[in-house]
């Protein structure tokens, strides 16, 4: 315990450093010093501004992100008893990019708050549709059907968004930075509109940690133990759906977060989820960070996105984990 909590310790430190130095490097480097002046006495400068106004959003988004997608995978692996399983299954991602594709197509381009909301909307009724389609037939919700289910819905939506950007080369140009996953171009404001739902999502991830924990040992033990099953399901899919929801509408469909941060938190603690939650916070957190980070200088002077980044890091480690199971 004492150990984990250190780790915990150890973490936010880590989360700390990484937070300072996105603020602190880009194009222009800011010393440290004026990181720190820059909040506690402004004066409108150049480098005040770049910290204000575009990176302390940018790395705010980038932690509340991380934190987020790994969360959701570590519940949505849980549930689902598949350690393969990640967020992108509820469709959110796709359905996100389908309606807002659909919305610049019809209206073209407007305010970021608008979009923000489409894409919300977008993710959230594709999470829905998946839900209810996991739900029929014999038996109910089961983990298989959901899989299936969002597998089935995930190739029609990328399908059709595909279909949609071929016939509108402006909805193209629109969306091409936010179909690959970044984090620039956010604003407080924006997160003041989507923040809620997912310290709403992380904070039911938390408290039903331990539901959570015995629902992942598989139905028939959590039932014998007295935990009504179905509800916790429909619980750890709505605290899905907050996280990925918003985090996909906030910074778009960033790859691999949500699959393989819980795999390094397992590896750190165990298979106990009352401890795999707050470690897969942390550590989704600070690689993302990094991973925003590394994507201002793989091609200067130009920026990658960050989930081109994370997409570099998590395909290797899928194939490590799929051969893997496969053994």
């Amino acid at each position: 315990m004492k150990i984990r909590l250190l780790g915990l310790l150890i973490g936010c430190m880590v989360v700390a450093a990484c937070f300072a130095v996105s603020i602190s490097i880009g194009k222009t480097t800011i010393p440290l010093r004026i990181v720190i002046e820059a909040f506690i006495s402004f004066d409108g400068s150049r480098e005040h501004l770049i910290i204000r106004s575009v990176r302390l959003p940018r790395a705010m988004i980038a932690v509340l992100v991380g934190c987020s997608l790994s969360v959701a995978g570590s519940v949505m692996q849980a549930i689902s008893r598949n350690m393969l399983a990640g967020p992108e299954i509820l469709a959110s991602n796709n359905g996100a990019a389908m309606l807002l594709v659909i919305w610049l197509f019809l209206f073209g381009y407007t305010s970021s708050i608008t979009q923000l909301w489409v894409a919300l909307i977008g993710a959230g009724a594709a999470s829905m549709i998946v839900f209810l389609l996991g739900s029929l037939g014999r038996g109910g919700l089961s983990s298989v059907k959901l899989i299936l289910a969002g597998a089935t819905i995930n190739l029609l939506l990328s399908a059709l968004v595909q279909g949609v950007l071929i016939f509108s080369e402006q909805s193209l140009d629109e969306m091409r930075f936010w179909l690959a996953g970044s984090l620039t171009g956010g604003s407080l404001e924006m997160l003041s509109h989507v923040w809620p739902y997912m310290g709403l999502g992380l904070a039911g991830a938390i408290v039903f940690s331990r539901q959570i924990n015995l629902l992942s040992l598989g139905e028939e033990i959590a039932q014998g133990l007295g935990l009504r099953t179905s509800w916790i399901k429909l619980g750890a899919l709505a605290i899905i759906m907050c996280l990925s929801g918003a985090s996909v509408a906030l910074a778009g469909p960033i790859g691999f977060i949500g699959l393989a941060i819980p795999h390094l938190a397992r590896f750190l603690v165990g298979m106990d989820y009352r401890w795999i939650i707050p470690y897969s916070a942390l550590l989704g957190a600070a690689i993302l960070l990094l991973a925003d980070i590394g994507a201002r200088f793989i091609y200067p002077p130009q920026e990658l996105a960050a989930g081109v980044v994370t997409a570099l890091l998590g395909a290797p480690f899928l194939i490590y984990l799929a051969q893997r199971r496969k053994i």
